[in-house]
């Protein structure tokens, strides 16, 4: 796998804000919404939130609770791509959908789930955000390419 293509290992969603994702089998991606059923869908700049499974298996070796996909409140957790080099404005397909990288990383919350579990968060530090440009759907297995 090169670093210009990656596979998805999880889709994730949650009802509301604040909470860790629970993976589902497919995720579906709309432009000016993000993605259906997730609590962070809207028009604005973060609708659709990316994490590699590479980052949460560094942070994995050094906390003894155990990391779950939609821990660190991802909606796309990937291998095979180091996301946060990515520059703001680079365009992926993720599964079926067209999105474009809006930020790199964010501001955590200080009481985050994972950050009282596990004592630190990768997101802020590691995650990606994007917009979706055209409709889609992604599913685990699916590919994740840079274009």
């Amino acid at each position: 796998m090169s670093q210009q293509e990656a596979v998805i290992r999880a889709v994730c969603i949650s009802g509301k804000k604040g909470e860790q994702k629970h993976p589902v089998e497919e995720i579906v991606l709309r432009p000016q919404l993000g993605i259906v059923g997730d609590a962070h869908a809207g028009n604005w700049h973060r609708q659709v939130s990316l994490l590699a499974q590479e980052s949460v298996d560094r942070l994995q070796e050094k906390v003894t609770v155990k990391l779950f996909p939609g821990a660190f409140a991802e909606n796309v957790l990937c291998e095979g791509i180091s996301l946060c080099e990515l520059p703001v404005g680079t365009r992926l397909k993720i599964g079926s959908a067209l999105c474009e990288v809006t930020q790199i990383g964010k501001e955590c919350h200080a009481d985050c789930a994972i950050r009282r579990q596990a004592g630190d968060c990768v997101m802020p530090r590691e995650g990606i955000f994007a917009v979706v440009l055209e409709e889609g759907t992604a599913h685990p297995g699916d590919r994740v390419e840079v274009l």
